[in-house]
């Protein structure tokens, strides 16, 4: 296969939504078809990104807002941004939707996410899973609780919630929302949905800058 101008994929929804099954399924099929593609996600591995992934139960509100973004910025400008510009489809499991909805869910005003979050790059396909808060609460229940954010029905609610508005604001900022309901939808086709977007997109002539 030719090669193709790098594209920044992004993955987000509830806890319990399926976005590391997402994730891992899209990269198989894109490599089994000849992408060659990167895989990250967020919270980074790197430093500031353990911290922040590790460290809910001891950072809270606004400083760990500033942690999530401190560490998306150096993500971008580290991992993301050069795999892009090698001509790679980097897929982001996680991005800003999470934090539109996780940090308000732990009391940050969004006008202050969104100030944070302001000079993120924008992706080329922002997913967002949504589903049945039923669904999710019953899905991480049987899996176990990834933080305190994944504490049953009441956040599911609210993970649903604030993603249909988030959704929204995003969509305002002109992301390039693919919302796809998962709640009777085997992953395999999540994954034909968001990869039939990736054809489009590979088709089409490069944008300028990947920079918001």
């Amino acid at each position: 296969m030719t090669a193709h101008r790098g594209l920044f994929v992004t993955i987000d929804g509830p806890g319990g939504a399926g976005k590391s099954s997402t994730t891992r399924l899209l990269h198989h099929r894109l490599t089994s078809q000849g992408y060659a593609v990167h895989t990250t996600t967020e919270p980074s591995h790197d430093q500031l990104g353990e911290i922040a992934r590790h460290g809910t139960d001891t950072y809270s509100g606004h400083a760990l807002a500033c942690l999530v973004a401190a560490d998306r910025y150096h993500h971008l400008a580290t991992e993301i941004r050069p795999q892009l510009a090698a001509g790679k489809i980097v897929l982001c499991d996680r991005y800003v939707a999470s934090s539109y909805v996780l940090q308000r869910m732990d009391g940050v005003p969004i006008d202050f996410i969104e100030a944070l979050n302001a000079a993120a790059d924008i992706p080329d396909v922002a997913v967002i899973l949504t589903v049945d808060p039923k669904v999710t609460a019953r899905r991480i229940h049987e899996r176990g609780a990834h933080s305190r954010f994944e504490a049953g029905i009441t956040t599911s609610r609210m993970e649903a919630e604030l993603y249909a508005d988030t959704t929204h604001r995003l969509t305002r900022r002109n992301y390039p929302i693919l919302a796809i309901d998962t709640t009777k939808c085997a992953t395999e086709q999540v994954v034909d949905m968001i990869v039939q977007r990736i054809a489009q997109l590979t088709a089409s002539p490069p944008d300028e800058s990947h920079t918001a």
